[in-house]
């Protein structure tokens, strides 16, 4: 799936830099995402193995995104086994969906303008993590 043609014209990333970005996401998907839910139209949540090697590079991976893509939310997180049922923000918060202790979870989520955008990267998260 090389085609960028989803990427929407509001992302501020120079599109040279654009398929190297992709390929750091493809990178993390193919790592093998534990699960990947859909927990409402705008919102998707990835369930990954890793520590805190993990959580770093998901972070700082994150953090770049929404400095050319300010029209994501990523929250992170780590599993505790217990469900609080409230996402607290990034860094070490429990949230509600998926419950496998001592993973770590990236929710992303989109305004209802990007819809589209959510669709088609949780179509490639899908491709990828197939490979």
């Amino acid at each position: 799936m090389s085609d960028l043609a989803w990427v929407p014209r509001s992302c501020t990333l120079p599109t040279a830099e654009r398929p190297l970005r992709v390929a750091e996401w493809d990178a993390l998907f193919a790592a093998g995402p534990v699960s990947l839910s859909r927990p409402g139209p705008l919102r998707l949540r990835l369930v990954l193995a890793g520590g805190p090697e993990a959580g770093e590079r998901v972070r700082e991976l994150a953090e770049r995104e929404s400095g050319c893509c300010s029209f994501f939310t990523f929250t992170t997180g780590t599993d505790t086994g217990t469900d609080t049922g409230a996402d607290t923000g990034t860094g070490s918060a429990a949230g509600g969906g998926d419950r496998t202790a001592g993973r770590l979870w990236l929710d992303i989520a989109v305004d209802p303008a990007h819809a589209a955008v959510l669709d088609a990267l949780a179509a490639r998260i899908d491709a990828v993590a197939a490979r």
